[in-house]
């Protein structure tokens, strides 16, 4: 039950906006996964108690529908916060570092929350365009609202990003390690299920030629995961990349710059951000003055 104390969403039409709901967002989800997993309280808790390894679609897309409301779900927003905070209340145990570790400490909520920022801005770059000064600045503020929805108190989220950087670099200099959930996670001999989600007949189909599909894909997962990452992230875990990589990674984010924004909206945009862009829009043109008269009315 929404409450007028709920803590609103990221405004309509800001980076934000623009960003999360975007198609290429979806390839640098599994970069900012990773990055979550790499702390010891995170990925020891992913270990023990997620179910990505025997319903690896199912969780994308619970995952996936949860991080949309936090951006485009209005009054839904905060709820989704809450349920969030309740299903996350019971997991508990002790990290790969052998610390006592609870998933609502607010130190291993707020870094959860905390990698999505520098994996935004470091995927911009290469799959939208650099972001001004401008635009970083309005993100992190943004962002930081997501931090709210999800309750995550002021004091434990830096609050500029003159205080964030100090914070990451610390974090990567004396928490981040290469977990063995992280190790999964960049691996490309992991064995995944088909997808169980979509129409029935591409599911057969891709039941029957999974075998064929599976290596080359999981090649290419691993391949974004540890290319979007930032770079100093990246380091800090002790993942490999090398120049081949990078050239081979400009090359891919080259035509993805070119072929998304020339897409129509229904193929560019998530369906839950392309409704929400809908509905924004139509709520602005019915607030435009009509030619000769006053405003009109919602």
């Amino acid at each position: 039950m929404s409450s007028s104390n709920d803590p609103a969403p990221p405004p309509p039409g800001g980076v934000l906006w623009s960003l999360s709901g975007d198609v290429r967002a979806l390839l640098m989800l599994p970069a900012a996964l990773t990055l979550q997993v790499a702390h010891p309280a995170v990925g020891a808790g992913v270990d023990e108690h997620s179910v990505f390894r025997t319903d690896p679609w199912g969780r994308g897309e619970r995952s996936l529908g949860s991080l949309q409301l936090w951006v485009y779900g209005g009054e839904e927003a905060a709820e989704e916060g809450r349920r969030l905070r309740r299903l996350h209340r019971t997991i508990q145990g002790t990290d790969t570092r052998g610390r006592p570790y609870h998933a609502l400490t607010p130190a291993n909520y707020a870094w959860v929350h905390a990698t999505g920022y520098p994996v935004y801005r470091h995927g911009a770059r290469y799959l939208l365009r650099p972001l001004s000064r401008e635009q970083e600045r309005a993100l992190y503020a943004e962002w930081l609202q997501v931090g709210r929805v999800l309750g995550i108190h002021d004091r434990d989220m830096p609050q500029t990003i003159e205080e964030f950087w100090p914070y990451y670099r610390a974090m990567l200099a004396h928490e981040i390690e290469k977990t063995p959930v992280v190790a999964e996670l960049v691996a490309t001999d992991t064995a995944v299920p088909p997808p169980d989600r979509g129409l029935w007949a591409l599911r057969l189909l891709l039941r029957a030629v999974w075998p064929v599909l599976l290596p080359p894909l999981a090649r290419f997962r691993s391949f974004l995961t540890v290319g979007l990452m930032p770079p100093d992230a990246r380091e800090a875990i002790g993942l490999e990349w090398t120049d081949a990589q990078e050239r081979a990674l400009r090359r891919f984010c080259a035509v993805v710059r070119l072929v998304v924004p020339v897409l129509p909206e229904r193929l560019r945009y998530l369906p839950r951000a392309r409704r929400a862009r809908a509905a924004h829009r139509a709520r602005t043109d019915g607030l435009r003055p009509r030619r000769g008269g006053p405003a009109a009315s919602e």
